[in-house]
């Protein structure tokens, strides 16, 4: 039985040439990729303006490669957790997040994760490959508010940069007219910054961008991240200096707070001067606590006195708020537990 490949997470000239294995005329291109990416279709039946034969044609190498979560959890603050199925089996999951009148859904690249943070709970899965254009694409299709969504951010499993292509392509695919036509400023890129790829991303996408911090001490931040040692994060500033952030695209970075760990005003004061100068915003975060990993979370009290430091300084500085805890909406959690029960079932 042939495989089929899918239709959605194809470029335009990519449905071009399915449009010519196919035989179909030229101006089929067009309507395929308008059915996918604009009405939305899960089925090949439903291009109605193809002909039953063309139809015929296409359905005998390719399908629309949609398919809904597997399982869902819901937040009592309205927080929803989605896994989703990879092609090769194993799953990853997706968090819808509202707030006011937004929609953001924090979106998978990679099946686990090869960075090995040592308080990502996707970090302890290992890495188990990564997601394609069509699979990144089919969290944002095919959850519950998929047409009510205002934001994605590439803040789930994965190192986004280490998947490069397909994040490429798949943003790509959701800024261009022929598909979800966003504005790079609905996307955020989240990183630990993977130097050589991150500069093809500040050189080829506007999207927002997220590099994790953690901790302005090198060796600290190595301690709780290893890709401190390839990406060291001075070389990853010195990147970051050579592009103007007083544009569109806007510049965070990301620091998740550990009670007597990163969080003591020395603290602020050694990233207030790592980051001086640069027109960018802090986003503190409170920790999840994870299975066996000895970091406790910050006080509420800590969290504010390093955030008034920071404004202090001019830097733009926000406490996150803390959600879907009672789901574990951290990445890993879902995932971890269903990919170990299929193994177990498996053997």
């Amino acid at each position: 039985m042939i495989e089929k490949r899918h239709l959605l997470g194809m470029t335009m000239d990519e449905l071009r040439q399915v449009a010519e294995e196919c035989r179909l005329p030229k101006f089929a291109t067009k309507q395929i990729a308008d059915w996918i990416y604009k009405k939305r279709i899960t089925s090949i039946d439903e291009m109605t303006n193809i002909s039953a034969s063309n139809r015929e044609l296409l359905k005998e190498k390719f399908d629309i490669g949609r398919s809904r979560p597997t399982e869902f959890q819901k937040s009592i603050d309205g927080t929803v957790k989605y896994l989703f199925r990879a092609d090769n089996g194993k799953f990853v999951e997706s968090v819808m997040i509202p707030e006011d009148e937004r929609r953001t859904l924090c979106v998978s690249s990679q099946v686990g994760c090869k960075m090995n943070c040592l308080f990502c709970m996707t970090g302890k899965q290992g890495f188990g490959g990564n997601l394609s254009a069509n699979e990144i694409l089919n969290q944002i299709y095919s959850v519950d508010e998929a047409e009510s969504l205002t934001n994605v951010v590439f803040m789930g499993m994965g190192e986004p940069l280490d998947n490069y292509k397909e994040l490429k392509k798949t943003l790509d695919i959701m800024t261009a007219e022929y598909g979800l036509a966003w504005s790079p400023k609905r996307i955020t890129v989240s990183t630990t910054g993977v130097t050589p790829k991150l500069k093809l991303f500040l050189d080829e996408s506007s999207a927002h961008l997220a590099i994790s911090i953690h901790s302005p001490e090198a060796a600290q931040r190595l301690s709780i991240m290893p890709a401190e040692k390839a990406f060291p994060i001075h070389g990853i500033l010195d990147l970051l200096r050579q592009y103007d952030w007083r544009g569109q695209r806007r510049l965070s970075f990301e620091y998740i707070m550990f009670n007597n760990f990163n969080d003591s005003i020395e603290h602020a004061k050694e990233l207030a001067n790592l980051i001086k100068g640069m027109e960018c915003r802090v986003n503190l975060i409170r920790f999840h606590a994870i299975p066996n990993v000895d970091l406790k979370t910050s006080s509420k009290e800590k969290m504010e006195a390093f955030r008034d430091y920071l404004t202090s300084r001019r830097i733009n500085c926000t406490i996150r708020s803390s959600r879907g805890e009672d789901i574990f909406a951290a990445c890993g959690m879902l995932s971890t537990d269903k990919n170990k029960k299929e193994k177990l079932t498996a053997s």
